[in-house]
């Protein structure tokens, strides 16, 4: 009788923590027994200045879709909208021999304003992600990449374009015009 009753408990802690985002997988059975406040609170902040949401050096752009980045990233993506004109551009320029890197800070707030834009641009021109490169810094632009030191780079986000693996120039920081026009103005020669 006390495993049944123990089951139905288990049972019923666990279809009434409809609030979890995240599965619960691999905890052990006394950990799902124990019951979990449920508040009725806003969600609490995150403090993108802390180190423990820093994503440092090489990353997958996969990881910016996930918390605690998806908030920002997924709204700056959604609401950000497209130089239809220069796309239209950009979708003439050949991209096979182009490659990005992408420097960038999740505690900046310029990066986590322009990188969502950017990547939005980057889909629209149908830009092969493969052909990007993400770097995570910290605050003091300091990331645990090999020859990190020679892309010189002081301010972030920075956005280095790549033409048959030589630099065709940078978007640092904020863009001139806009991303999608600047971006044009580096592959066509017009900076």
């Amino acid at each position: 009788m006390k495993n049944i009753l123990f089951l139905f408990i288990i049972l019923l802690v666990s279809f009434s923590g409809c609030e979890t985002v995240k599965p619960v997988v691999g905890q052990r059975a006394e950990v799902l027994a124990t019951p979990v406040p449920v508040t009725d609170s806003a969600p609490v902040a995150v403090n993108y200045s802390e180190q423990t949401t820093w994503l440092l050096g090489y990353f997958n752009p996969v990881q910016l879709k996930r918390e605690p980045h998806s908030a920002w990233y997924l709204k700056g993506y959604d609401e950000y909208q497209l130089n239809t004109e220069a796309i239209n551009k950009l979708l003439d320029i050949n991209k096979d021999v182009l490659s990005i890197k992408i420097v960038m800070g999740t505690w900046c707030p310029d990066s986590r304003r322009e990188v969502p834009r950017f990547m939005r641009i980057l889909d629209a021109w149908q830009f092969p992600v493969v052909k990007v490169t993400f770097i995570g810094v910290d605050n003091a632009k300091l990331s645990p990449v090999g020859e990190y030191d020679k892309l010189d780079i002081q301010r972030v986000p920075t956005f280095i374009i790549y033409k048959n693996n030589v630099e065709a120039g940078r978007i640092i920081e904020n863009p001139t015009t806009s991303l999608e026009q600047d971006m044009v103005n580096i592959l066509t020669g017009n900076e």
